[in-house]
């Protein structure tokens, strides 16, 4: 790849994130994010803040704030970046990918943070849990579709807590399964096109799931733990005669 070519790219990633400007309140929101991606898609050995804002020349306060103190429309993001999935790259074996990200934290005054299974480590952690869902098509398209907090029972009934935290009233428990079949309908409801699903144990041995998927049509391929059992065609039930 040449200087050409990859300041072609530049251009494009512009003209990429100009679509979400109408997210911010203001523009200087908007130029951050700008500066935020370029620092993730660089070849800086540390994609923290203080390395990327010195190396595009802003004040790393500056970024920090845009990214804990900035304000912007998340479910207009999320519907802008759904819609162009599903205007430019839906294929007819196209497939959702659902699954969890687990991020290590010693702290308590993280939003979810708790002692849980930690998939980071492989055991159980003090640790933030967020399930996503993810899209693949056969052609080489890779999309992150969404995600969400998972937020434990015992966060969920200290609102007081949450309210610390930032995290709003109306986010409240949901086992994974289900916060998983949000982002699946969400998706959808947007217009993406999802022929496939496929998700590993930790959603597979949940039969609720299936039921749910099965519910809306959904075909999927997953994991699931040596003792699952059932049935390949609905049995007939038998009514026992008192």
């Amino acid at each position: 790849m040449d200087a050409k070519a990859i300041e072609e790219l530049r251009k494009r990633l512009r003209g990429f994130l100009v679509e979400f400007v109408d997210c911010f309140g203001r523009r200087e929101p908007a130029g951050h994010l700008r500066t935020y991606i370029q620092g993730q898609l660089s070849d800086l050995p540390r994609k923290s803040i203080e390395p990327m804002a010195l190396h595009f020349g802003t004040p790393p306060r500056t970024l920090q704030q845009f990214l804990s103190l900035a304000h912007w429309d998340e479910d207009r993001m999320r519907q802008r970046l759904q819609e162009r999935v599903a205007n430019g790259h839906s294929e007819a074996d196209a497939v959702g990918i659902i699954d969890e990200t687990s991020y290590l934290k010693k702290g308590r005054h993280t939003p979810g943070v708790k002692r849980q299974h930690c998939g980071a480590v492989g055991k159980k952690d003090n640790c933030a849990v967020t399930v996503h869902l993810a899209y693949a098509a056969p052609r080489g398209f890779r999309a992150l579709l969404d995600g969400e907090l998972f937020l434990p029972e015992d966060w969920s009934e200290d609102r007081e807590r949450c309210r610390q935290a930032g995290i709003p009233d109306e986010m409240v428990y949901r086992p994974k399964w289900k916060i998983a079949l949000e982002l699946v309908d969400r998706a959808v409801a947007n217009g993406v096109q999802l022929p496939w699903l496929t998700f590993d144990e930790g959603y597979g041995r949940i039969p609720e799931f299936h039921q749910e998927l099965d519910r809306r049509g959904r075909l999927y391929v997953a994991e699931v733990p040596s003792n699952f059992y059932g049935w390949c065609k609905r049995p007939e039930p038998l009514h026992k005669d008192h």
